[in-house]
């Protein structure tokens, strides 16, 4: 049986590590330094040496368990618990000396997610979890906000690399939320800003044709502070990524009926 609290700590603490890595490399960072890895989407030696790093303590904590990380180290067969890591969500803003970027660091088993860790560097925030916790940032717990009215809503929009596939639903929101809800944000973190939406700073956050590690840690961190994570139908898919629809729970089902009305 895992003593998950004690290995939430640790895996805090690794993720604030490797985020002070991060920290430091950006006083230093070139655009040189850049590789893209298809249109307008790039990863540079502090992405690998952070993935390299983080799953190298990660092997040490947990052995047993498989990785789905976004550089692509590690390995993942049939192993009873997987880490998903992503060492740096936010590269673009990161590489253009923007907030926010991130470590995301989830962990689950065949069934379910266990732990989940974002440390926001910008901003020097730990938000975590695990399963049957509380939801915490830097040490205070937190929950989504109570705003139930659409008008009255602060929503943030994802919009992916796959542009032309994507196009036709940030088009389709953008028409119908634009106007009608306090305000729409583009930040380009997914791991933070699910966080965001847990912590009472957005209602809603909305994007498809991610990967399952920029979205791991932050669900669970959200679904324990009282939110709701879906893909466009309502269903449980959007753990791959693909499609992705997170809010505070109060305003799920208005959103759901924009997104069908495509």
């Amino acid at each position: 049986m895992l003593d998950l609290s004690e290995l939430t700590d640790k895996v805090r603490a690794l993720a604030v590590e490797a985020g002070s890595f991060i920290r430091d490399e950006r006083k230093k960072f070139h655009r040189e330094a850049v590789e893209k890895k298809h249109a307008h989407d790039y990863v540079s030696y502090v992405d690998k040496e952070s993935e390299k790093r983080i799953v190298t303590c990660l092997k040490g904590l947990l052995p047993e368990a498989g990785f789905i990380a976004e550089e692509g180290s590690g390995s993942l067969s049939d192993e009873e618990y997987c880490w998903l890591v992503d060492p740096l969500d936010g590269t673009t803003n990161f590489i253009h000396d923007n907030a926010p970027y991130c470590v995301s660091i989830a962990l689950r088993s065949k069934k379910e997610l266990l732990i989940g860790v974002v440390y926001e560097i910008c901003r020097n925030e730990c938000f975590w979890t695990y399963k049957g916790a509380p939801s915490y940032l830097n040490g205070r717990e937190i929950h989504v906000s109570s705003v139930s009215c659409l008008d009255d809503s602060f929503i943030a929009l994802g919009f992916p690399y796959a542009s032309d596939a994507y196009k036709p639903m940030a088009l389709h929101l953008v028409n119908n939320l634009y106007g009608n809800v306090a305000g729409l944000r583009l930040l380009g973190a997914a791991a933070a800003e699910l966080c965001y939406v847990a912590a009472g700073r957005f209602e809603a956050r909305i994007e498809a044709f991610i990967g399952p590690w920029d979205i791991a840690a932050g669900t669970i961190i959200l679904q324990n502070a009282g939110g709701k994570v879906t893909d466009f139908e309502g269903g449980d898919s959007f753990y791959s990524g693909s499609q992705v629809l997170a809010s505070n729970g109060k305003i799920h089902q208005n959103l759901l009926n924009i997104i069908d009305n495509l």
